[in-house]
């Protein structure tokens, strides 16, 4: 998607995908996931995600990146916490104690940026891109993420035809699109009830979330 439609989305704030708490699956399978260390951890298009404070607060150093400079002054704005500011290019950092956002193009990232990083939270990533960029976003991560790191990945599928993000994207479409690079594990898949605020919202039938955990060979 052009970088138009995202920077409109937030001057708009139409941004519903913003969960404005802390996500369960994260409270449930990071403490596995990351064998109660302190280990760096990266954010992928992680938006102004209340996540981001809980990892911190976990003592993990935590980069994440987000293109729109609104969701970037809006995450330490609404937690009533200051950011130094460092303009630059590919990215303008926002940095608070450990915790990092770089304001600009994921796909501008490269391996040297995150050669300190040992695991990975997608909650919004891979299900805020159409299907023509999922290839190209593993396919970065792969190239940008050091061997061996780790990856907690929450995917969202539905059957209806939605143009809009989150999209739907299917467990076989996840294994299809890691299996060269990673171990893979389904850890779960739970049903999303009628009166879920994600399926009132956009007027779903059924909707189910998929929780991954994904090693980097």
């Amino acid at each position: 998607m052009e970088h138009e439609f995202w920077h409109e989305r937030w001057s708009k704030k139409e941004i519903g995908f913003h969960e404005g708490s802390v996500n369960q699956y994260l409270y449930d399978h990071w403490p596995e996931l990351s064998g109660g260390g302190t280990e760096s951890v990266f954010v992928p298009l992680c938006g102004k995600a209340h996540d981001m404070w809980w990892l911190h607060d976990w003592g993990h150093s935590v980069i994440g990146v987000e293109l729109s400079e609104i969701a970037c002054k809006d995450f330490f704005e609404e937690a009533n916490e200051k950011a130094q500011v460092h303009p630059g290019e590919p990215f303008t950092i926002f940095r608070h104690d450990n915790l990092q956002l770089w304001c600009g193009d994921f796909f501008q990232l490269v391996p040297d940026d995150l050669r300190h990083i040992r695991l990975v939270y997608d909650r919004a990533a891979l299900i805020a891109l159409p299907p023509s960029m999922r290839k190209r976003y593993v396919e970065h991560l792969t190239a940008v993420i050091p061997e061996g790191a780790r990856i907690l990945l929450i995917t969202l599928d539905y059957n209806t035809r939605i143009t809009a993000p989150p999209f739907n994207v299917s467990d076989d479409e996840v294994r299809e699109l890691y299996k060269a690079d990673y171990d893979i594990e389904h850890i779960l898949t739970n049903t999303l009830a009628r009166d879920h605020p994600f399926t009132k919202r956009r007027g779903l039938v059924s909707a189910t979330e998929s929780v991954f955990r994904l090693i980097r060979g």
